[in-house]
This record gives structure tokens, C-alpha cells and sequence, in this order.
């Protein structure tokens, strides 16, 4: 009985060897602790989008923890960020009239640039990350779709930083 016990005691010790507590960020990224995240450029003519992009992506960041968010001068890599695009599409429009819209999705892309801190011309990561929300058009409906986006563009930023902590 006791010799049993030790026997699956041990297979139990070793079944998580090769487990590691966090560390997995993509071995391109293993030396980058801190990131400076100043604003975004916006390409779009949404009012205000940088400022909700940049906000979305730092709250991501804080959410996720791989990664501490620092001033330019102190941070080992430098996120850079553009919105691309917004698109609104219609997921479902009015039963009597089908060119009136009842219920809308919007697109983001951000497209991003992760730099060295201290060789600003080595590029540690980029690509372009999508987020999506979907919206009613009430009887405001510029309203409506401002009410959206901080939604679209946290989505955005939270495949963003999944892309740099965990590679994917």
C-alpha cells in the first residue's frame, strides 16, 4: 500500500514539469518588460477615436499584466498605433422598409508597430488587430454609433495585446 502511494505520488509530481508560471510571451518579446504606449494617429475622420484607441489598449494592457505601461524614457520597447479604418455594415434592417437599418455592426482596425526603446529603427512586432460591435439604431443615431466604438476599439486593443503577450 505504501509503496503504491509513493508511486502515484510521484507520477503526480512530475505530470507538471514542464509548467511554467507565466513566461509566455513570444521569445522575440522575452527581454520587453515595460511598454510606452504614446497617443494613436487616427486616418479616420471619427472625432476623438486616438484618444479612445489609446486609452482601449492601455486598459488592455493593465487587464492583462504581461507587460508594465511606463513613460518613453523608462520603457524597454514603444507601442505605435493608427486607426485604419471604421466600417459600419447592417446586420438587420426594418421588416417594411428594408433600406432603413435596425441593427448595425461596426469594423476597427488598428494597425500597430512595436519599437525598441533604445533603437527606435528595430521593429519588435507589428500587425493589425480587429475589433467588432454591434449597435441598435435608435432615434439618434449618431448617438448610437459614438455609444459603439469604445466597445469595437477595447475589442481591438485586447486582440492587440493578446497578439504581443501571448502570441496570438
Amino acid at each position: 500500500m505504501n509503496y503504491v502511494f509513493l508511486v502515484l505520488l510521484s507520477f503526480l509530481s512530475f505530470s507538471c514539469v514542464g509548467y511554467r508560471l507565466g513566461g509566455t510571451k513570444p521569445p522575440s518579446l522575452a527581454e520587453v518588460k515595460t511598454i510606452s504606449i504614446p497617443m494613436f494617429a487616427n486616418d479616420t475622420m471619427e472625432p476623438r477615436a486616438e484618444a479612445l484607441a489609446t486609452s482601449a489598449v492601455a486598459n488592455a494592457f493593465a487587464q492583462d499584466g504581461t507587460y508594465r505601461i511606463v513613460g518613453s524614457d523608462k520603457a524597454d520597447a514603444i507601442l505605435e498605433g493608427r486607426i485604419g479604418s471604421i466600417n459600419y455594415s447592417t446586420l438587420r434592417s426594418s421588416r417594411i422598409d428594408t433600406l432603413l437599418a435596425e441593427e448595425l455592426n461596426n469594423q476597427v482596425t488598428i494597425h500597430w508597430v512595436l519599437k525598441n526603446a533604445k533603437d527606435p529603427t528595430k521593429v519588435l512586432a507589428s500587425g493589425s488587430s480587429l475589433g467588432q460591435s454591434r449597435f441598435f439604431a435608435d432615434s439618434n443615431f449618431q448617438t448610437a454609433r459614438r455609444n459603439a466604438l469604445p466597445d469595437a476599439l477595447a475589442r481591438a486593443g485586447q486582440n492587440l495585446v493578446s497578439r504581443l503577450s501571448s502570441g496570438y
